[in-house]
This record gives structure tokens, sequence and C-alpha cells, in this order.
């Protein structure tokens, strides 16, 4: 299987080029990966005909051709699963009224620095994986009172926290998860991430037909296990051990033909 890339994928929505230019380079530079940049509704639904792994959209609500920001984001509302931040420089009532009545997911002010971007960002994805869209629009956000260890389940992937962002990991790449005392490692093909939680919290946000518990201190995918001796399943060059609780319900798994 062909290994998907970590970084968030962006469309940028933008008329003014200069300022989408300058917006691309803070996400790049910033780790983000910007799948395009365009300035009319029409170019970004094309976009995401084309494009089908997009992960977050930044749209001005003023933008080129008969269709505003405002008007796109209906449209992805009813075809589309993605989230989306307003970028604009209109605070007008009207306009404001209209944007609560799309539910975007976080709403950015211009001008903006990169870490209202970052703290925009991680709002959207962490609003969207809730399902909570952002009530208020315009308000101010305090970096210290975002959630810092949050796992974020979208569709088929989780969206874990490493080095202060977020870093796209697909169910199928998680191999296991190791419980150490109040802390969980979740080991991937190609990394780990530690958080601070303890396993049956994240146990409970993964499907059960694809992880099992098989020890107080360890899930695994089952699609990862390479093999068994006794009491241990191999994963990779990993002996993970299976409890007597769990030793039914993970060996008839493996049927006798």
């Amino acid at each position: 299987m062909k290994h998907l890339s970590p970084k968030v994928r962006i469309l940028i929505v933008e008329d003014e080029m200069v300022l989408a230019q300058d917006v691309s380079l803070r996400l790049v530079d910033s780790v983000y990966d910007v799948v395009g940049i365009v300035d009319s509704a029409d170019k970004a639904l094309q976009i995401l005909k084309e494009v089908p792994d997009v992960h977050i959209i930044l749209m001005d609500i003023m933008i080129k051709g008969d269709l505003d920001g405002i008007d796109l984001a209906k449209l992805i509302n009813q075809n589309y699963n993605i989230p989306f931040i307003f970028l604009t420089s209109h605070s007008d009532t009207s306009i404001v009224e209209r944007a609560k009545q799309v539910n975007p997911y976080a709403y950015l002010l211009k001008p903006f620095n990169d870490r209202q971007i970052s703290i925009a960002i991680e709002l959207a994805l962490t609003n969207f994986s809730k399902r909570m869209p952002e009530k208020k629009l315009l308000k101010e956000h305090e970096f210290s009172k975002i959630e810092n260890n949050n796992i974020l389940k979208i569709k088929n992937n989780l969206f874990l926290k490493k080095n202060n962002r977020y870093e796209r990991v697909s169910l199928d790449e998680i191999q296991f998860l190791e419980a150490d005392n109040n802390y969980t490692i979740i080991h991937t093909k190609f990394d780990k991430f530690l958080y601070s939680t303890v396993l049956k919290k994240i146990e409970a946000q993964l499907p059960n037909d694809l992880f099992l518990r098989v020890h107080r201190s360890y899930m695994v995918n089952i699609n990862a296990i390479a093999g068994f001796e006794g009491n241990m399943l191999f994963i990779n060059d990993k002996k993970i051990p299976v409890s007597k609780s769990n030793h039914n319900q993970v060996f008839n798994l493996f049927e006798t033909l």
C-alpha cells in the first residue's frame, strides 16, 4: 500500500493573489501541504473533483465569480465532507450572519499571523472531528486554551500531534498501541506518537473490527499481525503478549483451514 503523506493538505480560495501566496508560504513553512490556490468557487470545485485528498479549505468570503465564499461553503457542506475556515477583512454584521448559517469550523479576520493560522487549523480539525462548527465568529482564541492532547479521527485517518503540529496517519498504518502508565504510545509503520492519555480512552475512538485489545498494556491492528508463538503475537520485530483473559478472543481470529 502506498504511504500517504503525513501532512495536512490545504486548499486556498483567495482572489488577492499576493495574500494567497503569502498564506501558502506560511503554511508550507509550518509543514502543511498546499494542494492549490484558486480565486473563484468554480475553480475550487474543480480542484475538489481532481484532488480527492483535501483536509481543510481556507477561503475568503469575497472571491471572484458569481458565487462568493459563503455560496461555496454551502456547496461544500452539501457535496463534500471537508472542514473550512473563513478568511475575511469584513466584519459587517450581515456578512457575519450569513457566514454563521453555513457553519464554518474556524474564522480568521485579516490581517493574521502564523500563530493565528496554526490555531485556526487546529480548531477546525478539532471542531470538525467533533462535528462542532465554530459558534461564535470573530472571537479571540488563546493558544493556552487549545487542547494539546487531542487525537482527531476524520474518516479513516487519525490526526496525531507531534512537534506542535498534526500529522495525518491512516488507520491501516497503525501497528499497535502500547500503554505506559498514564501514557499511550501509538506505533505506526513509520513513526511513533506519545500521548498523555490512558489507552482505554484512545481505544474508544478506534474501530473494533480493526483493532483488538490483547493485553491490558497492548492493543493491535489485526491486519498487522505477522505471526504468533505461544501467547506472543509478532508485529514486525516486536513481540506482543496476549493475556489469559484475551486469549480465546485473539486466537479465534486464526481459523484452521
